[in-house]
């Protein structure tokens, strides 16, 4: 069975995350398109990049991604990187005719999105942009029932991402608090997970108008290059720098296929952990997601019996999308890793197959331009 080498820029959480993938997906989908090799990791010093080798298992590390990019062993480039190193790293890839899987945001606006989705046309390797959440199995659920006509058309999409990891103002200043860094806050970091949401299940967006707010305007100043997210508290005597990018937004959408709805993430909802939902409304029927309980789908159909008519919980399981891969019994249970596994088959899959895959650097840019229009709106 084919082999390809992977070369992954960045050791940390995500780091964790896509390692964790590359050894469970054919153990999960076999025989498997491709068998990914862990065979570099890349973090900011040697002393990083060894534990990260030792940790995450690949067989080499080094502390200079471009000789990563260069070496004529790897097939694939990995980028779980803060988002100012996305665009160089993807298009020296691209250049050296690698495959690549980059983190979202694919980039800090639009116009840095642009050079790289050009980088990857010109150079003809596949890419994908990893928004993994909606690799989970109910999510595409859902995807089934509207492309079936369940829903029958679409009127009204409703998503939510709400976290209270940095609603502590002693939560450190992480990259994702710095705009050069970021490029956003909470509308790049989760927020454009739910635009790719809206997209993938309603279509595309034309038009927003929206609301933003900085709710804390300053943080301890983080010690050591390690994303703490809102794990670690600093000291009340640590000096503070300002944070300049959004805790929170709010938008209206109007879709090019006439559906309205409305958009929202932010970072400081106390209670709200992982609180990624959507409810999508038709003619025909509704249907309800949330990711803290991501084994289920609820969905209500206009022909249900009136005297029976009301949600009802699906349970995702072997019957449903990728469930022939996953476990046996509805309900047992999918996790975080499972969606990236998922993200990960398809990608190889589209390598192994030659054909396309989504999402990609264009929806990454698509995704991108809205932000960007949110953000100017508000």
């Amino acid at each position: 069975m084919k082999k390809l080498n992977v070369g992954m820029i960045g050791g940390g959480f995500m780091g964790k995350a896509h390692a964790l993938a590359y050894a469970g997906m054919p153990m999960f989908f076999w025989p498997a398109p491709v068998v990914p090799h862990r065979h570099t990791v890349v973090d900011v010093t040697d002393e990083l990049a060894k534990d990260a080798a030792a940790r995450l298992g690949f067989e080499h590390y080094s502390s200079d991604w471009r000789k990563v990019v260069e070496d004529p062993e790897i097939d694939i480039i990995d980028i779980v990187t803060p988002n100012d190193s996305h665009a160089e790293i993807a298009i020296a890839a691209a250049k050296a005719g690698k495959h690549i899987i980059s983190e979202k945001p694919l980039a800090r606006n639009a116009a840095e999105a642009k050079t790289m989705l050009d980088a990857v046309k010109e150079a003809g390797v596949k890419h994908m942009v990893a928004f993994n959440y909606r690799r989970t199995p109910a999510v595409a659920l859902a995807k089934k029932y509207i492309e079936e006509g369940k829903l029958g058309k679409i009127l009204n999409f409703r998503g939510t991402y709400l976290q209270d990891w940095s609603a502590d103002p002693n939560s450190p200043l992480s990259w994702r608090f710095q705009k050069d860094r970021a490029g956003s806050g909470a509308l790049g970091d989760i927020g454009t997970h739910v635009i790719d949401f809206a997209r993938y299940l309603v279509g595309e967006i034309s038009d927003v108008n929206a609301v933003a707010k900085t709710w804390i305007g300053e943080r301890p100043i983080q010690s050591g290059g390690l994303d703490k997210l809102g794990t670690v508290k600093a000291d009340v005597d640590v000096p503070k720098a300002a944070v300049d990018v959004d805790d929170e937004f709010m938008t209206m959408v109007k879709f090019e296929n006439g559906a309205v709805g409305s958009i929202e993430a932010t970072r400081n909802a106390w209670g709200r952990n992982n609180f990624l939902t959507f409810e999508i409304h038709g003619e025909k029927g509704s249907l309800v997601f949330n990711y803290e309980r991501r084994d289920e789908l609820q969905v209500c159909f206009s022909d249900d019996p009136a005297d029976s008519r009301g949600f009802r919980t699906v349970y995702t399981g072997p019957a449903h999308p990728y469930g022939e891969g996953l476990w046996p019994i509805p309900a047992l249970g999918i996790g975080y890793g499972e969606t990236k596994i998922i993200e990960t088959y398809d990608f190889m899959k589209s390598i192994a197959e030659d054909t396309s895959v989504s999402p990609d650097f264009e929806d990454g840019y698509q995704i991108a331009v809205i932000s960007d229009a949110i953000l100017e709106s508000a």
